[in-house]
């Protein structure tokens, strides 16, 4: 009797499915990264929300190189909603805000490559002059290629939400019913598309805006958490790789940009733009289509350098013979055994005369193009 009991208690457990669960799609191994960007401008001065166009442009570059694969705002809730696969190592380009600089500045870029992205807007930003964007640049944008979605009606910071939450219940769901409710009329009146996506102003939530986003039925919620979106991934918050314009070495895009292994592909090395001190081949991020390359770092403007302490070192190789040519300060190595892995990474260490400890090392890391390095070689 007991093991009947226990029996039918399992079979209720299993049945009895929460209402997100009922329906939520199956897992299917797939990685999407979401890429945040602001402003653009070659001239004006760099900060976290504003980088140069060239970095900009180098960036979309390293998405065509490293073949993965840029889908549209559509293309991504049709597959979080379970009714289309899409490849393994994709990536949803969306970009808040409105600055007129999307369309001067990032849109030629995305057009050349034939890359769809999505503008988040909020209301009090369109066609209010200077630097936002006019509803004529917005609608010729969404002929080729661009979604739109809402970035609230005043993009209100964090600070201003807990503020409004402070001063009571009502007060607080007025203005959440204007941010997330006005925001998507205005839009949908302006462009006559559906808005059913969101992005947080800063990032901010909370549970308790969820009723509200429910009522709107706005079906995808974008953070600023950084990381890669399963199909499973909560719906009200899709994370998102922020890309700061004084990002030094890209640090963030790289990550971005690096997928590991899954099911449904190989694991692949992220873009990267770090920086050498001193001029090195291959260069840092360039990709090689060989598997036994020369290395080498030009020393010469190094000050009081100990030739005797020159030495180069490779990941997962350690210490190798490179040779030091004390006229030219160059230390060279040519690899003799083949490459396996589809980035390399190389340390140089030197002691200045009289010094007993290293110098910082010289690190940096080059690309290893392994589909053409297994080509065969043509006459």
């Amino acid at each position: 009797m007991i093991r009947l009991y226990l029996f039918i208690s399992l079979i209720i457990s299993n049945l009895s499915l929460s209402a997100q669960e009922i329906g939520k799609p199956e897992k299917d191994g797939v990685r999407v990264t979401v890429l945040g960007y602001h402003d653009f401008s070659e001239k004006r001065r760099v900060s976290d929300m504003c980088m140069r166009t060239s970095k900009f442009r180098k960036q979309m570059q390293a998405i065509k190189d490293l073949k993965l694969n840029v889908i549209s705002l559509e293309d991504f809730k049709q597959w979080k909603a379970g009714e289309k696969e899409i490849p393994d190592r994709s990536v949803l380009i969306t970009i808040d805000d409105g600055w007129k600089a999307v369309y001067t500045e990032a849109y030629p870029i995305l057009k050349k490559h034939s890359f769809p992205f999505a503008v988040y807007l909020y209301t009090d930003y369109i066609d209010v002059g200077g630097r936002s964007m006019t509803t004529e640049m917005i609608e010729e944008m969404m002929e080729n290629g661009c979604s739109i979605g809402s970035h609230s009606v005043s993009h209100p910071s964090p600070g201003t939400v807990r503020s409004k939450k402070r001063k009571g219940q009502e007060i607080y769901e007025k203005f959440l019913h204007n941010e997330f409710g006005k925001s998507q009329e205005l839009l949908k009146d302006k462009f006559a598309v559906d808005i059913d996506t969101y992005v947080y102003p800063g990032g901010h939530f909370d549970k308790d805006m969820y009723p509200i986003i429910d009522k709107y039925q706005y079906d995808y919620l974008y953070t600023c958490i950084p990381g890669k979106t399963k199909r499973e991934t909560p719906n009200r918050e899709v994370p998102r790789y922020i890309i700061l314009g004084k990002d030094k070495d890209d640090y963030i895009f790289k990550h971005a940009t690096t997928f590991k292994a899954s099911s449904k592909s190989r694991a692949s090395a992220g873009a990267i733009f770090e920086k050498t001190e001193y001029p090195v081949t291959p260069d840092s991020g360039q990709k090689v289509k060989t598997r036994l390359p020369t290395i080498t770092a030009d020393l010469s403007n190094v000050a009081k350098l100990d030739p005797n302490t020159v030495e180069m070192r490779i990941a997962g190789m350690g210490k190798v013979p490179a040779l030091y040519d004390a006229e030219t300060k160059t230390i060279s190595w040519t690899v003799n055994r083949p490459l396996r892995f589809p980035t390399c990474i190389v340390k140089v260490q030197w002691r200045l005369v009289d010094k007993n400890n290293h110098e910082p090392a010289l690190t940096w890391t080059f690309v290893v193009d392994r589909e053409a390095a297994y080509l065969p070689k043509t006459k």
